[in-house]
């Protein structure tokens, strides 16, 4: 199992990315609100407000959804559905995504995987 993290710079993706997780074959997964560290400095700690010039035009928040999925094969063919959405991922801006391997998980419903 993976756990398969992508964190979208662009929230008005995100019904075109869940839409991509099904047609991948995922059907569940967690999508929490986010935001960046270089923009939280910047506007809540006085010593980067400077920065504030060079923050402009950044989105002020991601969306950072997380699923459990049964293996790589399926992260591959989400990514590259995300891509043709979103542009590749090497673009600055356009988001993170990764996968970690899950020893164990408690709780999933056998479709979600």
């Amino acid at each position: 199992m993976k756990l398969f993290v992508f964190v979208l710079n662009n929230e008005e993706y995100l019904e075109e990315v869940i839409q991509a997780y099904i047609e991948g074959g995922i059907m569940g997964a967690t999508i929490l609100d986010s935001e960046g560290m270089g923009r939280f400095l910047t506007y809540n700690i006085p010593l980067f407000a400077g920065f504030k010039e060079f923050m402009k035009g950044n989105r002020p928040y991601n969306k950072t959804i997380l699923s459990v999925v049964k293996n790589q094969e399926i992260i591959d063919q989400v990514k590259l559905l995300i891509e043709s959405i979103i542009g590749p991922l090497e673009e600055p801006g356009n988001g993170i995504m990764f996968s970690l391997n899950v020893d164990w998980a408690s709780g999933l419903i056998e479709e979600d995987l």
